[in-house]
């Protein structure tokens, strides 16, 4: 299925010119218009607009009728861009270096990759079954934490109260010799937390390998694993038992 969001081209066209007048003024020392801080500001802006969706060259010459209305969305894009310009460089994302880099900073040719699907999982206690909290999550393949996808995707995973115990991981895609190759990776979730006993979930995930690489995050990409949950030592239990355990409790929610 192929649509398209005609309302990320205002955006991001917007956000181009702004931030382009910006970095001719002179003012890019004081205001950030590195391309992380342009997505943050379009997520910002995309998240307080309407979507207008199009699936054929008819819808878009409709989108050309409809000038007023193109002209007003235009003008309350332009606002929020400068609300969004205003709070992304109040709360800059700690990670990121914020120097100038280019969306075609990705391979200039596509070729063969596994895609690996967004992995999703719940954390939970063992004990009350509430949701876990202020913890790491770390994500392995063969002993070594496996790489995201760019620097919007964290390995490890910080969990912080108001996710409810859902955390997320996107692996880089891994190259394929051919289109149609069908690989299993096999990956661990690994948790220590003070008091309670290292949690390690191993699973494998089938993927079959495409001719391009995936950039835009989907929900119809996602790799789902069983809730988890964590519990206090088990004295002379071992860890195989205590896996067991686990996989016995019921899934919440």
């Amino acid at each position: 299925m192929d649509v398209h969001n005609t309302s990320e081209d205002v955006v991001f066209k917007a956000i181009e010119e702004i931030c382009g007048m910006i970095e001719k003024d002179d003012a890019a020392h004081k205001i950030c218009t590195c391309y992380q801080c342009r997505l943050d500001i379009a997520c910002f802006v995309l998240n307080r607009i309407a979507p207008y969706y199009i699936i054929s060259n008819r819808g878009a010459a409709r989108v050309e009728q409809e000038a007023i209305g193109r002209q007003q969305l235009e003008a309350d894009v332009v606002s929020l861009i400068h609300e969004g310009i205003k709070r992304v460089n109040h709360n800059q994302r700690p990670y990121s270096s914020h120097t100038e880099y280019s969306a075609t900073a990705f391979p200039p040719a596509d070729r063969p990759v596994f895609n690996i699907p967004t992995i999703i999982g719940r954390l939970f206690n063992g004990i009350n079954f509430e949701p876990m909290a202020d913890i790491e999550i770390e994500l392995y393949q063969e002993g070594e934490l496996v790489n995201m996808k760019d620097k919007n995707w964290q390995n490890p995973f910080a969990l912080v109260k108001h996710l409810n115990g859902v955390f997320t991981f996107w692996p880089e895609p891994v190259p394929a010799e051919k289109e149609n190759m069908r690989r299993i990776f096999e990956y661990a979730i690994e948790i220590n937390v003070p008091g309670m006993e290292t949690l390690r979930h191993f699973f494998q995930i089938p993927v079959t390998s495409e001719l391009k690489t995936i950039r835009s995050f989907s929900m119809t990409r996602t790799f789902k694993i069983q809730d988890l949950y964590m519990f206090p030592p088990g004295g002379d239990e071992d860890d195989e038992e205590l896996v067991e355990l686990n996989k016995a409790r019921p899934s919440v929610g």
